[in-house]
């Protein structure tokens, strides 16, 4: 989480970003998938989490993170390249989020790799041109 946080400060000395999500999700939640299954579920279904955070990315929270991730490091860097890797990549809704917030790409393990195209087109057909640039106000403020 720091990394995002410190965005702007990091931006300038490095050529890409890229989210670890399974870790990102592990540090910003304050559990691991491991240890999650006894209560995890239950948070679902307590409308905590909408859906499990180590399957699709927990929008509200992690997504925060990283929208003000994006927002920083692009004000500084405007055509820096950051991303996804892990498992979320491969997942619909995680993919079309990143869409939304304006990553450059997503990667995921090869066999995720149909469904990840399929989900970053309807991303694209749906919400046009992903965004170049995010501006922090929209970030803090906004509804996810």
């Amino acid at each position: 989480p720091r990394a995002a946080l410190t965005a702007s400060a990091i931006a300038p000395h490095v050529d890409f970003m890229s989210f670890g999500t399974n870790d990102l999700t592990q540090m910003t939640c304050g559990f691991s998938r491991d240890d999650s299954g006894e209560f995890l579920k239950q948070y679902v279904l307590k409308g905590i989490y909408d859906r499990d955070p180590f399957v699709s990315i927990d929008q509200t929270g992690v997504g925060m993170l990283m929208q003000m991730c994006v927002a920083k490091s692009r004000h500084v860097k405007p055509n820096l390249d950051i991303g996804i890797c892990g498992e979320h990549g491969g997942e619909p809704a995680s993919v079309e989020f990143c869409h939304r917030i304006g990553l450059s790409n997503v990667s995921c393990s090869p066999f995720r790799v149909p469904v990840a195209r399929l989900a970053a087109a309807h991303a694209r057909i749906k919400y046009g041109p992903r965004p170049k640039t995010m501006h922090l106000e929209s970030v803090v403020f906004s509804k996810l």
